[in-house]
């Protein structure tokens, strides 16, 4: 075990250092949800289109921006790993004694670190637009864990369609196919009541919808939870698994 844990972060440090050499990307993605919150959530709090409870629109879809974030962030991690096999890194790692299944949590680690950066921006755009977000360690704590969840499962994700496709061109068409249906068929920006029958049934398999539906619960005042906090982590934590197990067994065929 602990030589599994020093595999994973191994491989995440690597990908931090990046991060820290080239943040780019990390700057670029947080004006996405200065937009949605700045101008969109703006102009449809004044709409009275569906109830949100008494914290208001801006309160409520603060989560479930910072939900999206979470997945715009992680769902085209795997094209890393595809300019990695270009570029033989992935040849050199399957040929370590490293363990698969520590390489694929290892790019898991690496993903909660934008998750963890971006959810730091969403708290600063908050604060600036008066959002009552609720500042209780026990909160706070509860947010992290539900972004570092939602990064893993997403980047894992991001990493078995990168598996499967095999090339850049077809892992970003695939990225771009997959992004706006996750986030529009959760409860990020309006509530599960609203939808219609056939998309309810797609909101309920939609692992966005238990990590939006946690932080709601958690992350602003007076922000109320469907299923619970506790059964939002498991579910996701069930997913994470699936995912791990899934990943693990097709990681070896991105080398071939």
């Amino acid at each position: 075990m602990q030589r599994f844990i020093i595999e994973s972060f191994a491989i995440a440090a690597v990908e931090l250092k990046k991060l820290i050499r080239d943040p780019t990307e990390l700057l670029s993605r947080a004006l996405q949800p200065l937009l949605w919150l700045g101008i969109f959530g703006q102009a449809l709090s004044h709409v009275r289109g569906f109830d949100t409870g008494e914290e208001g629109y801006l309160a409520f879809m603060t989560p479930g921006i910072l939900a999206q974030t979470v997945l715009f962030s992680a769902i085209f991690h795997g094209i890393s790993v595809i300019w990695e096999r270009d570029l033989g890194i992935v040849h050199k790692l399957l040929v370590s004694p490293a363990h698969r299944l520590s390489l694929v949590v290892g790019k898991a680690i690496s993903g909660d670190f934008r998750g963890i950066v971006q959810g730091a921006v969403i708290y600063l755009i908050a604060l600036g637009l008066n959002v009552p977000i609720r500042w209780e360690p026990v909160s706070m704590l509860g947010v992290l864990l539900g972004v570092v969840l939602g990064s893993a499962i997403f980047s894992i994700f991001s990493l078995i369609i990168a598996c499967i496709v095999r090339t850049r061109e077809r892992f970003m068409g695939i990225g771009q196919v997959l992004t706006m249906p996750l986030f529009f068929a959760s409860n990020a920006i309006y509530p599960l009541d609203i939808m219609p029958e056939w998309l309810k049934v797609i909101a309920h398999v939609n692992p966005l919808t238990y990590l939006v539906d946690a932080l709601r619960g958690v992350m602003v005042a007076g922000g109320r939870s469907v299923y619970g906090f506790g059964a939002d982590i498991g579910i996701l934590c069930l997913v994470l698994a699936a995912l791990l197990a899934i990943a693990a067994k097709l990681y070896p065929r991105l080398a071939r």
